[in-house]
C-alpha cells in the first residue's frame, strides 16, 4: 500500500510513519515543511520503504506534484501549525492552513486514493459543557483560530464524502505525548526541566485538568483503524480519560526524575488554556482492545529513551 503522511515530521506523525513502515507492505511518503516538524523525527535509514519529500501543503503547486506522481491508497493529513502559544502568536499562518486541508481533498477525490484520515483536536470542544466529551454529543464550541481550523477542516470532510464519495475519518487527539514530543508541549516541557533541574512554569494556579495519552496508544489505534477499515466517514476521541492537573502532572514530572526542580506559577494564558477537557473513549478503547498506558509508564519510556534524552541535550 501506498501511504501519504503529511506532518510527517512532527510528535505523532513521525511515530505514525515509523509503525507504517515496519510493515514492509506500506510505502510512506512523508511531507513536512519543517516549519514545526524535524528530520531527526523520521525514521532511521534502516528502512528503505519510505521516502521524504519537504514541501508545503497548503501550497498547491508543491503538493499537487506530489499527490499526482504517486497512486496512493491512503492519505493521512497530519500538517498543521500546531501549539498553543505558536498558534496564538500566529493565527493568520493557522488560518492558511484551510488552505492545505482543501488541496488535500480536492487532490484525493479524483485519484486513486481509498480512504482520507484527518487529525481534528480535542481544541474543537472548547470549554466543556459535559464530561466526559462525546464525539457526537458534545457542542463545539471553541472560538480560537487553531479550533476552528480543525472544526472548518472536520466540516471540509464530511462535505466531500456527501458530494464526491470520499471516504474520510476524523481523528480528535487528545494531548499525545512522547519521545518525539518537542518542548513547546508540556510533558516534555516539565520532564526536560526537571531531568535538568531547571524550574517548571505553569500557567495560572495549575488546576487546569487534562489527560495524557502515550503516543503509542494513539498511532496504534490509528493504524488499526486503518487496516480493519473501521469508523468509515465517522469521528473518533483518541486520548487517555484519566483526569490529572497540570499541577500534578509537575509534581509527578519532578518525583519521577528524582529532580530539585521548583514549580513556578506564571499569569494564565488570555486565551486558548481550557479549564477542563476530557475524552469520552469508549470507541478508542474498543479499537485497542488492550488497557492504554499510564502517564506513570510513559513518562519512564521517556526517561529512558535516548534519541528523547539527546534531543533536549541530555
Amino acid at each position: 500500500m501506498k501511504i501519504l503522511v503529511t506532518g510527517g515530521a512532527g510528535n505523532v506523525g513521525g511515530a505514525l510513519v515509523q509503525k507504517l513502515i515496519e510493515d514492509k507492505n506500506n510505502f510512506v511518503i512523508v511531507v513536512d515543511n519543517l516549519s514545526t516538524g524535524y528530520l531527526s523525527k523520521l525514521p532511521s535509514n534502516d528502512f528503505t520503504n519510505w521516502k521524504f519529500i519537504k514541501a508545503d501543503v497548503n501550497n498547491y503547486n508543491e503538493i499537487s506534484s506530489i499527490i499526482q506522481s504517486h497512486n496512493f491508497d491512503y492519505v493521512f493529513h497530519f500538517a498543521a501549525v500546531v501549539g498553543v502559544i505558536r498558534t496564538q502568536e500566529n493565527p493568520v499562518s493557522v488560518l492558511d492552513d484551510i488552505s492545505g486541508i482543501k488541496h488535500i481533498l480536492d487532490l484525493s477525490k479524483n485519484s486513486t486514493v481509498k480512504h482520507v484520515y484527518f487529525s481534528s483536536s480535542s481544541e474543537v470542544y472548547g470549554e466543556p459543557v459535559e464530561l466526559p466529551q462525546h464525539e457526537h454529543r458534545t457542542p463545539l464550541n471553541s472560538r480560537v483560530p487553531y479550533a476552528v481550523v480543525k472544526n472548518v477542516g472536520e466540516c471540509f470532510f464530511r462535505s466531500y464524502q456527501q458530494e464526491f464519495g470520499l471516504p474520510y475519518t476524523i481523528f480528535r487527539f487528545f494531548n499525545t505525548y512522547g519521545p518525539n514530543q518537542s518542548t513547546d508541549f508540556v510533558v516534555s516541557k516539565f520532564l526536560a526541566a526537571a531531568l535538568k533541574n531547571q524550574d517548571i512554569t505553569i500557567y495560572g494556579d495549575g488546576s487546569q485538568t487534562r489527560t495524557f495519552t502515550y503516543v503509542d496508544d494513539t498511532v496504534d489505534t490509528c493504524i488499526t483503524i486503518m487496516n480493519k477499515q473501521l469508523l468509515v466517514n465517522d469521528v473518533v476521541n483518541i486520548g487517555s480519560d484519566k483526569l490529572m492537573s497540570v499541577l500534578e502532572l509537575a509534581q509527578l514530572v519532578i518525583k519521577m526524575a528524582n529532580s530539585k526542580s521548583k514549580i513556578i506559577h506564571l499569569e494564565p494564558l488570555k486565551e486558548g488554556d481550557m479549564t477542563r477537557r476530557q475524552p469520552d473513549n469508549s470507541k478508542m478503547k474498543s479499537i485497542l482492545g488492550r488497557d492504554l498506558i499510564s502517564i506513570e509508564e510513559g513518562i519512564k519510556r521517556m526517561m529512558t529513551n535516548e534519541k528523547y534524552l539527546k534531543s533536549i541535550g541530555i
